[in-house]
């Protein structure tokens, strides 16, 4: 699968109705993100069960505000439509790897319980 353009409009959708999604935040101007920008599509042709999705910062500023981006690239996960990963900096393809194992491999229930306990603190 190839990877999708997430605006404000489809963002939430996607995220929520997807299993795993994988988001890179991204401009046009920036050398790493170029760099970037063959490990995240190699992946995504390589896992298509899971959603890769790009958001471009300079069109999509109220998403990456509201995403709180202070610097691209920045390499968030969700996992149900829970953000389970949040980093800025390109990641080499073997972390891109272990990252999607991970958040595959993530006991959803456990990490909800532990959300749950977390805001009830707060």
């Amino acid at each position: 699968m190839a990877t999708q353009t997430l605006t404000e409009q489809n963002f939430d959708d996607i995220v929520t109705k997807s299993d795993v999604v994988l988001v890179d935040f991204w401009a046009a101007w920036c050398g790493p993100c170029r760099s970037f920008a063959p490990t995240f599509e190699s992946s995504s042709e390589k896992h298509p069960d899971v959603v890769h999705g790009k958001v471009d910062t300079e069109a999509e500023q109220g998403l990456a505000a509201a995403a709180n981006i202070r610097s691209i690239p920045t390499i968030m996960a969700f996992r149900e439509g829970v953000l389970v990963f949040a980093q800025p900096g390109a990641l080499p393809p073997a972390a891109l790897e272990d990252l999607i194992g991970q958040v595959k491999e993530l006991d959803m229930d456990e990490v909800r319980k532990q959300l749950a306990e977390q805001q009830a603190q707060a």
